[in-house]
Formats: C-alpha cells, sequence, structure tokens
C-alpha cells in the first residue's frame, strides 16, 4: 500500500539531499506541517506523497443536541485544531463494509474507518497546495450505502492519486443517515424545529457545500467549479441534490456512478414509517417528541428493522421529485455524466446469496421474485423467456443476474438520462458510461459489479485487491478514467487529449451513445444503445423508486 512506502521514499530523498541541495524545498514542504485557516479556525494537516490532508474538519455542529433538526455551522475554536484523523461516523448499524465474503475472499471493499458519533459532520480534504490561487477544480465525494449506512472515511476515497492526477482538489463528506437523517416527523410534530426532519441529512450535505464556497479557496480550490460525484447512494444524493433549491448554485457539475433517485417518499409513506419505528420503540405517537432524547444506540437497533428511510418529497426542503416528472430544471444548465456497471447485482444480490451463483433453470422463475416490485406485471416465466431469447448462451445464473440487474438497477440511470435528453438545455451536457471491467477476484464470477468503477474513478486500483485483485489492465484504465473525472471537473466535457478517451458524444435518444470502460478484450469505445434489446422490454413496465 501506498502508506506503507513513505518510510523509504523519505529515506531516499533523505539521501538524494546529501548529493545535492536542489531537493531542499520539496523535502521542506513535506516534513513541515501544513496550516490552513477556514472560517472556524485554523487546522492543521499533513504531507502524503506530496499531497496535504486535512481529515475530520468540522463543518457543522455536534447533531445529538439538535437531533433531527437542521444542521449549525460549528462553533469557531482558538489555536490550530489537529486534522489528520477521519471524524465520526454517522450512526448506523456495524458491518465489516464487504460484499461477497469476508476479507480473505470474495470481492470486497475495504471497511469503514473512525468511530460512530452524532458528532458526524466532517469533511476530509486532499489537496497539491494551500493559497496558491491556483483555483484547482473541487471534486466532492458522496459516499455510498443507500441513505442509511457508509461513511466518507474509507481508504477506498484516498484522495492522494486522484489530486496527483489531475491537480484538482478532493473533499469527502460524512454526514447523518438513516433515521437520524430522514425520519419524517412532520406528521406527528407540531414542533417548528422538527418541520425539515426528513431531509436533514440532505441539509447536511447542502451545509457541508456552503463549507465548500466559504473556504476550498484557502485549500487551492475554486468554488466556481465544485464537481460532486457519488456511488450509489451517493449517486442517488447527487441526483436528489439537483432538484433542491437549497443546493442551487453550490455544485457546477454531477457524476453519478449506479445511483439514481427519480423520486422521493410522499409524506404519507414517511409517516408510516416513522409510526412503525415508534412502535418498535413501544412509544405512543403522542411521545413522538421522545426520540429527541432515546439512547443513539436504541434508535440505530430499532432502524434496522423499520426499514426504508430516505428523502420526503415534504414542500419545504424538498418540494418535488428529483427526476420527476422530468429531470429537475433548475439543473438543467449543468453538466452530468451518469453510468451502471454491466453487472450491478452479481454483488447487490450475490455477494449475500451464494446460492444465486449455481441456480437451476427450474429454481430461476421463483428466485427472480426477490426483484418482484420492480418486475410489475411481468411473469418471471416471461422475463426468463425473453433472457434466453436475447442471450441463448446465457446459463441460468448468468440470466438472473442480468435481468435483475436492468430491471433493478439500470432502469434508474435510463429514465434519468432520457429525461436529461428531451431537456433541450441539459441534453448538450448528458453524457453516459457502463463500466464492463471485469473482477478477477474469485475466478471472475463478478463480473462487472456495483461498486466497481470507485476504484477507477479514485485511481486507487492499488488499494483495493479485494476489487480489482492484481490484473494488470486495472491501472492503465485507472489512469483515464480518473483524469477524465479531472477534465471534466475542469472543463465541464469529458473529451480532451490529455486521457486517451475516445470521442464522447452526447446521449440522445436516437443514438444513445454510451461509453464502455474497459480494458480486457473490448478496449474503452463508445457504443451506441448498448443491450437495446434489454432497455426495450424493462421499458414495458412502470418503474417504482425503491422506498418511496
Amino acid at each position: 500500500m501506498r502508506n506503507s512506502s513513505i518510510p523509504r521514499r523519505r529515506f531516499l530523498q533523505g539521501s538524494a539531499l546529501c548529493a545535492g541541495a536542489a531537493l531542499m524545498p520539496r523535502l521542506f514542504a513535506e516534513a513541515s506541517t501544513p496550516i490552513a485557516t477556514t472560517t472556524y479556525g485554523k487546522i492543521s494537516g499533513a504531507v502524503d506523497s506530496g499531497v496535504m490532508v486535512f481529515k475530520g474538519i468540522p463543518y457543522g455542529a455536534d447533531t445529538a443536541a439538535r437531533r433531527f433538526q437542521t444542521p449549525l455551522p460549528p462553533a469557531p475554536w482558538t489555536g490550530v485544531r489537529v486534522a489528520t484523523e477521519f471524524g465520526p461516523r454517522a450512526p448506523q448499524p456495524v458491518g465489516r463494509g464487504t460484499m461477497g465474503g469476508g476479507p480473505e475472499r470474495g470481492y470486497h471493499l475495504p471497511p469503514e474507518l473512525g468511530d460512530i458519533s452524532e458528532d458526524c459532520l466532517h469533511l476530509n480534504v486532499w489537496t497539491p497546495a494551500l493559497r496558491d490561487h491556483r483555483k484547482r477544480p473541487v471534486l466532492f465525494y458522496i459516499h455510498g450505502g443507500a441513505f442509511s449506512g457508509g461513511s466518507g472515511n474509507n481508504v477506498l476515497y484516498d484522495g492522494v492519486h486522484l489530486a496527483q492526477r489531475g491537480d484538482v482538489v478532493v473533499v469527502t463528506v460524512n454526514h447523518r443517515l438513516n433515521v437520524f437523517g430522514y425520519l419524517y416527523l412532520a406528521g406527528l410534530s407540531n414542533s417548528p424545529d422538527l418541520a425539515d426532519a426528513g431531509n436533514v441529512g440532505m441539509l447536511d450535505l447542502v451545509l457541508a457545500l456552503q463549507w465548500v464556497r466559504d473556504n476550498i479557496a484557502e485549500f487551492g480550490g475554486d468554488p466556481q467549479r465544485v464537481l460532486i460525484f457519488g456511488q450509489s447512494g451517493g449517486g442517488a444524493k447527487c441526483a436528489t441534490l439537483m432538484g433542491m433549491p437549497a443546493a442551487h448554485g453550490l455544485f457546477h457539475r454531477v457524476v453519478s456512478m449506479s445511483g439514481q433517485q427519480i423520486t422521493a417518499a410522499r409524506p404519507e409513506s414517511a409517516n408510516a414509517r416513522t409510526l412503525a419505528l415508534l412502535k418498535l420503540l413501544n412509544l405512543s405517537p403522542a411521545r413522538v417528541e421522545d426520540l429527541r432524547t432515546l439512547p443513539m444506540d436504541k434508535l440505530v437497533n430499532a432502524f434496522r428493522s423499520a426499514g426504508y428511510f430516505g428523502p420526503v418529497k415534504d414542500g419545504r426542503s424538498m418540494p418535488r421529485d428529483p427526476f420527476d416528472p422530468d429531470a429537475p430544471p433548475i439543473s438543467a444548465h449543468v453538466p452530468m455524466i451518469m453510468g451502471n456497471a454491466h453487472d450491478e447485482t452479481r454483488v447487490l444480490i450475490g455477494g449475500g446469496d451464494p446460492s444465486t451463483f449455481s441456480l437451476t433453470w427450474d429454481a430461476l422463475p421463483a428466485k427472480l421474485e426477490i426483484v418482484r416490485p420492480f418486475l410489475g406485471d411481468l411473469k418471471a416465466e416471461d422475463v426468463v423467456a425473453k433472457y434466453r431469447s436475447i442471450y441463448p448462451a446465457y446459463s441460468a445464473s448468468d440470466v438472473f443476474f442480468a435481468a435483475t440487474t436492468a430491471f433493478r438497477s439500470w432502469r434508474g440511470e435510463l429514465i434519468e438520462s432520457e429525461r436529461r435528453a428531451v431537456q433541450p438545455e441539459a441534453a448538450a451536457r448528458t453524457w453516459v458510461y457502463q463500466i464492463d471491467w471485469r473482477s478477477p477476484v474469485d475466478g471472475g464470477k463478478f463480473g462487472a459489479p456495483h461498486t466497481m468503477d470507485i476504484p477507477f474513478m479514485f485511481n486507487n486500483t492499488t488499494l483495493a485487491p479485494g476489487m480489482c485483485g492484481d490484473d494488470p489492465t486495472a491501472p492503465p484504465l485507472a489512469k483515464m478514467m480518473s483524469g477524465m473525472l479531472s477534465a471534466f471537473a475542469q472543463t465541464g466535457n469529458p473529451n480532451t487529449r490529455q486521457t486517451g478517451l475516445p470521442h464522447w458524444p452526447v446521449y440522445d435518444l436516437k443514438a444513445r451513445a454510451t461509453m464502455l470502460f474497459d480494458n480486457h478484450e473490448q478496449k474503452t469505445h463508445v457504443q451506441n444503445d448498448p443491450r437495446g434489446d434489454e432497455r426495450r422490454f424493462v421499458e414495458t413496465v412502470p418503474y417504482t423508486q425503491p422506498g418511496t
């Protein structure tokens, strides 16, 4: 790993210094402690491979004292606050952060780092330089985990390689999740300070983006070129921010990776989930205010059984659905890239259900019922027959993963891209990709699964052996994709000669040009309407956003 090489790297630099004084400025910069001044106080960071790193910067006050309420900025501090360790993660059920097996086997992400606390409004910054007036693009990453778990404290999101590759500033963020960020209380409480409770997790992100606007110039970044990007739930949060008036003007490009949000929860369904949570806690609706002071762990444990909690179309902080009935007009001018992985559910479902890799044709229809809400009125047997006609060489498991990926995961991206494509201002600013690079882990059975694009976008394939193995084709593709991301942040257009990327046309409903990222037999290339037969099939049924 990179960090393990630091002592050797510094030893070699010291040896070179003995031979000549030319490296003195570089050594001095690496040996010194960078100090940045934020609007709330001074912070000290560290230097990693020439990149200045600041972790655990507070952008908001402790939410424990204001549970379910809109966030406030942090209290200013005196002196210099040390910012070299990740801040706490938001309250959530504790997991190992793996998919498809433990650390020794199966496709898996590195684990989340840091303690768990309601004092979770912290962000992390990686930058090539401080106060040099370079106005670098800012890449603001929003973590996945649906709206329920995860954090920005993951080695996979380490910004050193990305900052080096594109001369950009990288920001990752923690914010409130699950019941702490999305528990709708306006239906049961008349307290004005709880009116936005169903969306405070999103308002945390708005506050973090305001911090970037007010502070990022100190870190060598340009507050007028902020790219928000996120994977899975992070992509859904990006889509949600695109429809929020409070976030308007705080970001200027968007990249959504395997994460879409067409609709938000309705107050009626959100209120029903609140009532279900109260029942699990043995509280009557009249005692809803007791939720403010319950122990954190008690709420986390109840959330495990209470179901989905996500943004609510409350008529206030979220006056409309993110992408329904159309793409959000207030973000039509914002360039957007969106993409999915070819084999999303080989990890999303297969990671937790090994039987899906050895299905028989007889067992397949019943197993498809796991995605029944997405199949509409289609019979599972008819889905199987259709996929066997499209892909006659597929096994029963191949059909299962193809169909569940298309209906469950890919459909949201199709809707978002199509709605952007018919919006004149957005149409010229919309690009679509698909990652086809197949993980070699566990014999390659996971294909190109959910999360596969993260190490490539961050240029961190060497930090993700549980995802990328030691495949030699991974680093070159990571260089291309991370370069594309930085170029898009710089100009609002992914096409640049510096990345080696083929020309990437905007997405329209005639050609449906899609960039296919790969580095195996099929090199990265553009294909019009890939999986067109599947697309036409899934579009025969209405789409239902999970949980809404």
